[in-house]
């Protein structure tokens, strides 16, 4: 019963004194609060950003709990419902999953795009009669710039690129999560293992992209500002899957992708809050500018030597480097930077 007043004493003392005061502690705290008076489309941004980023890191677990709280409940039969849906429905995710072209045009993702801001930049037309495997660089601690891009429809992916359908890799772990494995899939989201990564390439008529965050979590725990480390020189499974279906080769390059989280040191991220700048797991405001290269072609070959392999990821990784050479000096990045392919 004391607290209250007290706290409410503290607080009313804070908000009284002079602003050289509050600064003064501030400073003393290493606290860099936000300002009071915030427009509304910046905070319906950091609205958006916060589910992305619940959704990043705690949905799937919670999903699980409610799943077997249910039981437990007078709600019990949600949970047996949707175990019967999950069996009938258990292949899907495997056999290009399933998208919900209503959830992926809403609104909140336009305020998600906003808050970095996050741009895609063509170079090059992709023939909707082909089908792509299009090569995500780098990974980054949140994939923000891939999310955007490949999964909502934000940023215009489907207006350049008319009659391509992505489909984003994602680890198959994720998939066994009860509700999360439909809110992801109507995503656009799919597993990363190898069958379902290859079911949309199997598509005859063309027009699908699977895009793949080459580096992985290696490359996002390698994740800092300024440098650009790219986990590709030994990474050759996507190039063989490419080759084994004829699905051309198209690398993409994200500028910024590394600035918005200032790296992580497992459990805890290098961000910030969402009432101030100083901690928590908000990612920066940095704008992140997504470049998707000219398509390499690849011919259809189910068989590949070691040869042809090594040939084939030589080419992928002189046309990133060239990709990343030719646009880094529109996005702050010093001439003598180079990429670092480890």
């Amino acid at each position: 019963p004391t607290l209250d007043p007290l706290r409410n004493s503290v607080l009313l003392q804070w908000l009284a004194a002079p602003p050289s005061c509050r600064s003064f502690l501030v400073e003393i705290m290493k606290i860099d609060f936000a300002p009071w008076q915030v427009p509304l489309h910046r905070r319906l941004q950091t609205a958006a950003v916060m589910f992305w980023v619940f959704s990043f890191l705690a949905l799937a677990p919670l999903c699980i709990v409610l799943f077997f709280c249910l039981l437990f409940t007078r709600f019990w039969l949600i949970s047996v419902l949707y175990s019967v849906w999950w069996f009938i429905d258990y292949d899907t995710p495997f056999r290009g999953g399933r998208r919900v072209p209503f959830l992926c045009g809403l609104k909140m993702w336009d305020h998600l795009r906003d808050y970095f801001p996050v741009k895609l930049v063509k170079t090059a037309d992709l023939n909707p009669n082909n089908n792509y495997v299009m090569g995500f660089h780098p990974h980054g601690v949140l994939v923000a710039g891939a999310f955007t891009n490949f999964c909502v429809y934000t940023t215009g992916f489907r207006q350049l690129f008319p009659g391509i359908t992505s489909h984003m890799l994602m680890l198959p772990l994720w998939f066994r999560s009860p509700f999360f494995r439909d809110f992801i899939m109507s995503g656009g989201l799919i597993p990363s293992d190898k069958e379902s990564a290859s079911y949309p390439l199997q598509c005859r008529r063309g027009g699908t992209a699977v895009v793949i965050a080459v580096g992985g979590a290696p490359e996002a725990l390698d994740a800092h500002p300024g440098t650009f480390n790219v986990l590709l020189a030994k990474k050759k499974g996507f190039i063989k899957m490419a080759m084994e279906h004829g699905a051309h080769l198209v690398p993409v390059f994200s500028f910024g992708e590394n600035e918005v989280i200032m790296g992580i040191s497992l459990p805890l991220f290098h961000a910030r809050g969402v009432f101030q700048y100083s901690f928590g797991l908000m990612p920066y405001r940095k704008p992140i500018h997504t470049i998707v290269g000219r398509p390499i072609r690849v011919e259809k070959n189910p068989k590949p030597t070691l040869e042809e392999l090594d040939a084939l990821h030589q080419h992928y990784m002189d046309e990133l480097s060239n990709l990343f050479e030719e646009h880094k000096s529109n996005y702050g990045v010093d001439k003598d930077v180079h990429l670092n392919f480890v």
